[in-house]
């Protein structure tokens, strides 16, 4: 049997090629003769360039970026040339929850600003299309400090992260014209890991402050101030009208701005198109034709749960796998969704590393081996030996 391994990253604990190899001992323990395809996946967030560059190569060019907290860090942008020069950029390795101590979560001072700066050092190679893969940011500042790192405005009002933002005024954006004007002639393309608006119940105040280590009443703030951003930003750089209504186009409302505490925001302001995260790694790896080619997916993630379903990588392989009537199963650290979400989402399988929250601890402390046992499992059920 031919089993394509295709797994996103365990946030925290594992890579997608670290998890990719946990899996492949694990199968190849249970059934050494099946054919082993290893493809780790991303969808915008950590693990993004790993992912692309081991599927299509291109040039690493080392920067160092500010880190969420200012703190200098080691990042890189990732050229390719395929009739045209793209760079591709990790907005994790510069605004990553993963770049911060516990008690350093604080998406109310935390800032995009580094983000800025790897979209520009990819302009000064030259790049004629730059893709942006958002997700697992610890940020949530509506790609203010990215924008002040462009040259949008001043640092000390735009770049203190989002609680921060309520003081802003027009003034401070005078240059933000000028930053989409010298942008223009370059492809932006911003690929993001959720469809989340920038704000309301469903935006990256409401819904995603918490997990970057925001209090309920903070998180009400920043939405308070990330509104605030909004209208600024709308009165300094009216937007076109919507071709079917005749109105404004309301930008802070598309899918994807809440993307990374809103730095899809940004990016459409600069004239970003949104893509999925997922979507565009699946294209670059050329997964359609590698699922063609199986019998079985085995993809997985950390945790599966409710976002899972909207655009992650589980979804997306199963999205790509039902057209060629291939059964996907995925194995997870935990999951927290149901057999008819499962199927919904064209699952034939969902199993979890840690299947009571007794578990939890020794998964966590041994990532690499209890998947691979959990793998193994999974193999001698779907592949039972002759």
């Amino acid at each position: 049997m031919h089993v394509l391994l295709a797994p996103d990253c365990f946030t925290g604990t594992l890579t997608a090629t670290q998890a990719a190899e946990a899996m492949a001992a694990g199968w190849r323990s249970s059934a050494p003769d099946d054919l082993l395809t290893l493809r780790p996946l991303s969808d915008g967030g950590p693990g993004f360039l790993d992912v692309v560059e081991g599927a299509r190569g291109g040039r690493s060019v080392a920067v160092t970026v500010s880190g969420p907290l200012g703190v200098p860090t080691p990042a890189a942008v990732l050229l390719t040339e395929d009739g045209v020069r793209t760079a591709w950029i990790e907005s994790a390795q510069a605004i990553g929850l993963h770049l911060l101590e516990a008690s350093e979560r604080d998406p109310g001072r935390t800032s995009t600003r580094g983000l800025g700066e790897l979209i520009a050092a990819a302009a000064d190679e030259g790049a004629e299309r730059i893709v942006v893969g958002l997700g697992g940011s610890g940020t949530n500042d509506a790609g203010a400090g990215m924008l002040a790192a462009l040259g949008a405005g001043p640092g000390e009002v735009l770049g203190g992260g989002g609680a921060g933002l309520v003081a802003a005024r027009e003034g401070d954006l005078a240059e933000l014209a000028a930053v989409r004007q010298r942008l223009a002639a370059i492809d932006l393309v911003v690929a993001t890991d959720v469809d989340a608006p920038l704000l309301g119940l469903q935006g990256a105040s409401a819904v995603y402050a918490e997990q970057k280590g925001a209090t309920p009443e903070q998180g009400q703030l920043l939405e308070a101030s990330l509104g605030h951003f909004a209208d600024l930003v709308r009165r300094v750089l009216p937007p076109g009208e919507d071709l079917l209504t005749g109105r404004p186009r309301r930008l802070d409302r598309a899918p994807g701005a809440g993307a990374a505490g809103g730095a899809g925001y940004a990016l459409l302001v600069l004239g970003a198109r949104r893509v999925s995260g997922v979507a565009t790694v699946i294209e670059a790896v050329g997964l359609d034709e590698l699922v063609a080619a199986a019998d079985l997916v085995v993809t997985g993630e950390g945790q599966l749960d409710w976002q899972s379903l909207q655009g992650k990588v589980v979804a997306g392989v199963c999205q790509v796998a039902a057209p060629h009537a291939v059964p996907v199963v995925a194995i997870a650290g935990r999951a927290m969704i149901g057999r008819r979400e499962a199927m919904a989402m064209g699952a034939s399988g969902v199993y979890a590393v840690a299947e009571r929250p007794d578990q939890v601890e020794a998964a966590m402390a041994d990532p690499v081996g209890t998947l691979t046992a959990r793998t193994a499992r999974v193999a001698a059920t779907w592949s039972p030996r002759r």
